[in-house]
């Protein structure tokens, strides 16, 4: 299978590549690397991939890209993925995640390409009403990142139903896993596996009991091929429909690493989902979905990744 992915130098994105590469697809990786890492992408190329430096906000570059390399299958990654970020510039957030979007559509158009889109659960519906959120739970972001990609998504059922374009959304949890950056701002696992590592004290704002879906890389990059694979359409969440709360991502780390890891509490964060996990019922009976890394070996895992990065 020819396949592109979007954003495939950054996190999930370098994580899928890997994959696609293993069972024998012909990847084209497009990435501005401006958040992505050449880094993350090195064996890969070696291995066969090609890395073409671009942005998703110019629609020309992609159309030109995608008719060169004819391919069936599109994975959109790129993104502006940073919460704050999209509060301080929320026209940006929305020209990288909307019109950029849109721009891989027209382009995946163009060659009749699959296009499996990268969203997301809790920014989407806000504050869980229903624990875990099922897909017709109701829309309610608390920041522009969330209102952005559940924009986006509307745009990926226009084309479907407009022009026909094969299209379908995933929604996830918290991704954590190997390659995630201690140094962003998203990664809260991370982030909490470089303060260990470095012997400091992690940050947790507000009293640390919020809770998330934490789902681990390897299982949301098996969504995303199983997705492609599929002619499913429209949302399908993918988590783990349990909840973790910060308090128990430092105690399960400070019991992996053998000694104390004790947090800092920092003043509560405006706008932050209190409670939420993701109900993935739909995508466990028209996917195949099943997560298979539960929370301790996927921390463990995490833990290693970045050890072997310091």
């Amino acid at each position: 299978m020819k396949a592109v992915v979007t954003g495939g130098a950054g996190f999930i994105g370098s994580n899928l590549v890997d994959a696609l590469l293993e069972r024998g697809d012909d990847v084209v990786i497009v990435d501005n690397l401006t958040t992505g890492k050449r880094a993350n992408v090195e064996q890969a190329l070696t291995n066969g991939a090609r890395l073409v430096e671009a942005d998703i906000r110019d629609g020309q570059a992609l159309t030109d890209l995608f008719e060169e390399v004819q391919p069936e299958v599109v994975f959109h990654f790129a993104a502006q993925i940073d919460v704050r970020r999209s509060v301080a510039d929320t026209p940006l957030d929305a020209m990288i995640n909307v019109v950029g979007t849109i721009n891989a559509l027209e382009a995946a158009l163009k060659v009749g390409a699959r296009v499996v889109n990268s969203s997301t659960g809790g920014a989407i519906y806000g504050e869980g009403k229903i624990i875990p959120a099922p897909e017709d739970h109701p829309a309610e972001p608390e920041a522009p990142y969330g209102q952005s990609k559940f924009a986006a998504e509307g745009y990926l059922e226009l084309y479907r139903r407009l022009h026909g374009l094969s299209t379908v959304s995933l929604r996830y949890g918290n991704v954590y896993g190997p390659r995630q950056d201690p140094l962003g701002e998203a990664g809260v696992i991370a982030i909490f596996c470089g303060k260990l590592i470095e012997g400091q004290k992690p940050t947790i704002f507000g009293d640390g009991l919020q809770t998330r879906d934490y789902v681990y890389v390897g299982d949301v990059v098996a969504a995303n091929l199983a997705a492609a694979d599929s002619q499913a359409t429209g949302p399908f969440n993918i988590g783990t429909g349990r909840q973790a709360t910060v308090l128990d991502i430092v105690e399960a780390l400070g019991q992996i690493a053998g000694r104390e890891f004790e947090a800092e509490l920092a003043p509560e964060r405006s706008g932050e989902v209190r409670h939420i996990a993701l109900d993935f019922t739909r995508a466990r009976e028209e996917l195949g979905y099943e997560p298979k890394v539960d929370l301790r070996e996927g921390l463990e895992r995490t833990l290693q990744s970045v050890q072997a990065q310091a």
